[in-house]
């Protein structure tokens, strides 16, 4: 889903639910886990260019949550 943004946000994160689904690894497909998500940017204060900047390090993180720890 989308969310909606309201004044004086600048975004928001809307997260879904984990789900199981069917993952290609290499030329196997493998049960893993999915989870969306969807950053709702105010271009007026957030250039989309730093909000996928951002969605990209948060997955980043959730995939080794352990630099959330270590850095």
């Amino acid at each position: 889903f989308s969310a909606v943004i309201n004044p004086p946000e600048g975004a928001i994160l809307a997260v879904g639910q984990v789900r199981d689904e069917p993952v290609v690894s290499g030329d196997r497909v493998i049960p893993g886990k999915r989870m969306g998500m969807t950053l709702s940017c105010d271009h007026r204060v957030i250039d989309g260019a730093v909000g996928a900047a951002f969605l990209s390090e948060l997955r980043a993180l959730l995939d080794r949550p352990m630099r959330i720890l270590t850095g």
